[in-house]
């Protein structure tokens, strides 16, 4: 399980990161560019609704969880074709790419229903916070190579040949990680209710202690960030003329300061409340985008990320913990699917806002300085809609963090694996404060 998430995140860091910068390289425009890192997300969601029918079909979490980590895999085939010929028709990019989050997130429900069953309550929280430990640093690698394989491996007479290259090691990543899963065993079966979606659960949790207004202003903000979050790839190796060695350790910058302040953002949400930081990150996530315009040197933008991926944790830390707090273990599945789902639409809606306004705006500098702009103002609005919005106590449900994908602008796309309680009691401290430590929970 261990060299599963390693070789899992391998995969993430060399390939789906730089699918944006793919897209740029085949000739295709800003927007395109974009929308590839987010329309996909919206099918990932979908297709993860028939999670429960398929392991219903298979009657087992493991099997459906192999076969869509393998399929997952040979999505990377056709990217690897269209880089050594040069040329890939959009409709393979955006069919490839939606593919390749539809099997990923098809896996997560499965997955963690299955993992429960493996790995004992007493160890849950040092193995996964050692597991997420490993896999954080398998995707700092991952993203490293990939950016320093393309600023520098290029292949006389197959100018694209270095995405083959990184898109190869990507397959060859998840291919390992589905050997890997298929190793594990499962001789104590799941039961498959625990994927079903139940509406009357989800529901019961919205209304109920101020989850409606919690939600709205959650996917409100979301919509306002990625009114410009999918652009700055285009805008990083386009109008700034970074090279790929610079995006790379930009963006890698961002997802290196989530990682490193998550277990101090864990004592100040047990001291603040999960209110107040939310507050606070969401804040420090305002004036993000218009600061991108006040200079172009790489020391400023280097900073700015560090700060992003900072208030981007606090955020994620503290929007997991207010809205997953008080439901109940049988319907933590339920819920974090309908809301990735949610989520999608928000993240899609917001850079379908912004691609409209890169193509009827005007163009290169001028153009993405509106996105950022408009995002930025959106954001500020929708601030208004924390008023109501309930504070909670430290919680029981523990979340863990799974990175799905490295963005430029927010350091990654993280979901929870919810994989169970840690009540607060003397017993089960220890292993809380192992895992507050290590940055994976946050009960301390």
């Amino acid at each position: 399980m261990m060299r599963d998430g390693v070789a899992f995140s391998a995969m993430v860091g060399l390939g789906e990161s730089y699918l944006p910068a793919f897209a740029l390289a085949l000739g295709y425009g800003s927007v395109t560019a974009g929308l590839v890192a987010t329309l996909p997300m919206l099918a990932g969601a979908l297709f993860q609704l028939a999670t429960p029918a398929a392991v219903g079909l298979l009657g087992s979490h493991r099997r459906w969880v192999v076969l869509c980590a393998a399929l997952q895999a040979l999505t990377f085939i056709p990217l690897i074709l269209g880089a050594l010929a040069g040329q890939l028709s959009l409709v393979f990019v955006y069919l490839t790419a939606s593919l390749y989050w539809g099997f990923g997130m098809s896996t997560g429900p499965a997955w963690t229903a299955w993992v429960t069953t493996l790995v004992p309550r007493t160890i849950r929280a040092r193995f996964f916070a050692q597991r997420a430990r490993a896999s954080q640093a398998s995707l700092f690698v991952g993203l490293v190579v990939g950016g320093m394989i393309l600023e520098h491996g290029g292949i006389e007479g197959w100018p694209l040949g270095p995405f083959a290259l990184i898109f190869a090691m990507a397959l060859g990543s998840r291919a390992l990680s589905a050997a890997f899963l298929a190793s594990q065993s499962e001789s104590q079966p799941a039961p498959i209710g625990e994927t079903r979606i139940s509406p009357e659960a989800i529901l019961s949790h919205v209304r109920t202690g101020g989850h409606a207004r919690l939600l709205l202003y959650l996917l409100v903000f979301q919509l306002s960030v990625w009114v410009a979050a999918p652009y700055f790839t285009p805008y990083m190796l386009g109008p700034l003329g970074l090279s790929y060695a610079q995006f790379t350790w930009l963006t890698a910058s961002a997802f290196m300061a989530r990682v490193l302040v998550l277990p101090a953002l864990g004592r100040v949400a047990r001291r603040w409340g999960t209110r107040r930081l939310l507050m606070v990150s969401s804040i420090g996530i305002v004036p993000l985008p218009i600061l991108w315009l006040v200079s172009d040197s790489f020391a400023w933008l280097f900073g700015l990320q560090l700060l992003s991926g900072a208030a981007w944790a606090g955020f994620e830390l503290a929007s997991l913990l207010s809205f997953f707090e008080r439901i109940p273990p049988k319907g933590q599945t339920s819920v974090l699917t309908v809301y990735n789902l949610a989520n999608a639409l928000a993240i899609v809606g917001g850079s379908a806002i912004g691609g409209w306004l890169l193509s009827h705006g005007w163009s290169g500098f001028d153009g993405f300085a509106i996105v950022l702009v408009t995002s930025c103002s959106a954001r500020f609005l929708s601030l208004a809609l924390l008023r109501g919005v309930p504070e909670t106590a430290p919680p029981d449900v523990i979340p863990s963090l799974r990175t799905l994908s490295v963005r430029p602008s927010t350091g990654g796309v993280q979901r929870p694996i919810l994989i169970g309680r840690l009540r607060r009691s003397a017993r089960s401290s220890g292993a809380a404060r192992v895992a507050a430590r290590e940055g994976l929970h946050v009960e301390s």
